[in-house]
């Protein structure tokens, strides 16, 4: 029994004969959001408190060096994997290792932004390294071992708290939509959602400014990070897409989050491809300007007026 491999979203259908019983017919469907195949957020969810997950992903925007620490690779690899995946429709550009070898150690003394996988029993030898500024999550006690002390400062206050409203949630919502509440795809669709969501109210209103007639001199890359079309003007207005934002929390954040690789690399690859990405994040963010006033389209000043109320659960089967 042979079938293609279906596209995201697609449906095949699958005939196989079977003696005595006849032909039976089995429907494939592959999710639209091809980014959860083989993502287990429960594992992560299990080995990290709400409040710590957060932590972590807030320091993942502003690209810290993180090393997780764990008993099991199986641990390591399924967190480091579903922690990565959070940072969707943004794509970590730095070391990614979800297990580092024993031998490789000092690849952690880097100065560079990271995500490592330790097993704890390297702990002895980390603690023996010149490291600084790395936030050490031990995954088996759902603590932190080291810490820079202001990571439950760094995301806009009522972002974070609707973000935490919701995930709180996963398994009533996962329920609501007609699913076991512990089916495993359910809730990472759940959760996937989520945070697409609140990237959507933050960045959500990026496509109104790309392009146009008004075109800043400055390059989306910095000097420091150049890239293969960092030689060419970006034409995403930057200053305008910040002020853009009603929230002060919220544009201090952009101020140092759009200097990271992460969103460079985001504007970059959206710019190339202006009519060929339609992911799950463009969905979501094209139906939220949808949702707005013509006027508030046009302008965007007000494009954040409900920033940080309960967030609207948007999934779609």
């Amino acid at each position: 029994m042979e079938a293609p491999f279906p596209a995201p979203g697609r449906t095949i259908t699958v005939k196989n004969f079977l003696p005595g019983s006849g032909t039976e017919v089995i429907e494939l469907c592959r999710p639209s959001d091809s980014r959860l195949e083989h993502v287990d957020f429960e594992c992560l969810f299990s080995s990290l408190s709400l409040r710590l997950l957060l932590r972590v992903f807030a320091s993942l925007l502003l690209e810290r060096r993180v090393i997780f620490t764990a008993d099991k690779l199986s641990t390591l690899s399924q967190c480091c994997h579903a922690v990565v995946a959070l940072l969707y429709p943004f794509t970590w550009q730095h070391t990614y290792i979800p297990v580092l070898p024993p031998s490789m150690l000092d690849i952690v003394c880097t100065p560079t932004p990271f995500i490592v996988g330790l097993l704890s029993s390297s702990l002895p030898r980390l603690k023996e390294l010149p490291i600084e500024e790395v936030l050490v999550v031990d995954l088996g006690n759902s603590r932190f071992l080291r810490q820079l002390d202001d990571e439950d400062s760094i995301l806009p206050h009522k972002l974070q708290a609707a973000l935490e409203h919701v995930l709180d949630k996963r398994r009533e919502l996962a329920s609501d939509k007609g699913d076991l509440p512990n089916d495993s795809s359910s809730l990472s669709t759940v959760v996937s959602e989520a945070f697409v969501r609140f990237f959507v109210e933050m960045v959500g209103h990026y496509s109104v400014f790309m392009g146009g007639a008004e075109r800043e001199d400055e390059s989306v890359s910095s000097p420091s990070s150049p890239s293969p079309s960092s030689s060419a003007p970006s034409s995403f207005q930057r200053e305008a897409f910040r002020k853009a934002v009603t929230s002060k929390s919220l544009r201090r954040f952009l101020e140092v989050f759009m200097e990271t690789q992460m969103f460079t690399g985001f504007i970059q690859e959206r710019e190339m491809r202006r009519q060929g990405l339609r992911g799950l994040f463009e969905v979501r963010a094209q139906e939220y300007l949808d949702s707005l006033p013509g006027s508030e389209q046009r302008g965007v000043n007000k494009f954040l007026k409900g920033l940080g109320n309960k967030m609207k659960f948007l999934s779609k089967k």
